[in-house]
């Protein structure tokens, strides 16, 4: 495998392309999404490009590949912005032209099922930023948070090492997003408990590789993305995060227990585990319920872990993926985790 290269950042004034490669939600739900391009102008400097499938529902797996391309192609345009997730970005991969892609390396910012195109780009040896889409952390109601503005901010036109730091509140409930109300204050808030450690006996320093589990299981299912050999991660970081979806903790392990079976598990020394999203629409827990769900997922991963990687350092409840305040991660860059003083820095 190449070793992930950093493209070149984009500067304030840079045209930026904003894409759907899984789902035209932005036509859906205009109000986060024109709020997000609203910021992308105001608060970045950043000139937001659209193409034919950014608001377009129903568009074809061959349309989306299509804006992917232009995107990467266009000279003028410096980084590339996913709009929202979705679940069908994985029917986009065979259509790539990977050649184009690696000939014309920009920073890709995205996450959820945008890990799918994560994946693909870090096989081509260019580091991503999983991250930071249009509608939700761009046209986050109120206003951005403070830490997820910063880790962007620093992704987008800085390089080297930016050290995390655990959100002293995150949010778990959300506002409908069809109401105008939705977006006047800002969202409700819980205090935050810091990170849990387990194993934090060494430093670990390797590039980062991982992103949304569901997506991870379905491309291990299409046999896609992933490597043959379970050798190519050795050294890496694994990081990891679940979705609105919220999977049991039945289904996080077996997931697990996949990837160890596959020989995955044992080539990462440290993994990164993100707060899980533990409220939705269709779930909205109550906050004992809650506890309870993240705490059934921590034991689901330290079963799997205790079985098929016993010697990993892991870190629980880090400020990533699906949650707010959200740290980005360069997907294929380096990230150090610092066990004895319980830090954990990312090269951006």
């Amino acid at each position: 495998m190449t070793t992930p290269a950093y493209p070149p950042k984009p500067l304030p004034g840079d045209r930026v392309a904003v894409i759907s490669p899984s789902s035209g939600l932005p036509g859906l739900f205009p109000l986060p999404y024109e709020l997000g391009l609203e910021r992308l102008r105001k608060e970045f400097g950043l000139e937001p490009v659209e193409y034919p499938t950014t608001r377009k529902m129903g568009s074809t797996p061959r349309e989306r590949a299509d804006d992917l391309h232009a995107a990467f192609a266009d000279p003028t345009v410096k980084a590339v912005i996913a709009s929202i997730g979705g679940d069908d970005q994985i029917t986009v991969l065979p259509l790539l032209d990977t050649e184009l892609i690696r000939a014309n390396p920009k920073p890709f910012f995205g996450y959820s099922d945008n890990t799918n195109f994560l994946v693909h780009l870090w096989n081509a040896g260019i580091v991503g930023y999983h991250g930071a889409t249009v509608m939700c952390e761009f046209g986050r109601p109120g206003s951005m948070d403070p830490l997820t503005a910063e880790s962007l901010r620093a992704a987008l036109f800085t390089s080297g090492p930016y050290e995390l730091r655990p959100a002293d509140r995150f949010r778990q409930v959300d506002a409908p997003w069809e109401e105008p109300e939705s977006f006047v204050s800002e969202p409700r808030t819980e205090p935050g408990a810091g990170w849990t450690w387990l194993r934090p006996d060494r430093v670990v320093e390797g590039r980062s590789w991982g992103g949304n589990i569901e997506i991870l299981s379905w491309l291990l299912m299409a046999d896609r993305e992933i490597a043959r050999d379970p050798s190519a991660y050795d050294g890496h970081v694994l990081f990891l995060e679940t979705s609105e979806d919220m999977p049991g903790a039945d289904e996080v392990y077996w997931i697990l227990r996949s990837m160890g079976e596959r020989g995955l598990l044992r080539h990462f020394p440290a993994l990164l585990m993100g707060r899980p999203k533990a409220w939705s629409f269709e779930q909205p827990l109550d906050p004992e319920a809650r506890a309870r769900y993240a705490r059934d997922q921590r034991e689901a991963v330290l079963r799997t872990i205790d079985i098929y990687a016993p010697d990993m350092m892991v870190v629980f409840d880090v400020d990533l993926g699906h949650t707010d305040p959200q740290i980005v991660i360069p997907y294929g860059g380096l990230i150090r985790v610092d066990g004895p003083a319980r830090r954990i820095t990312v090269t951006y």
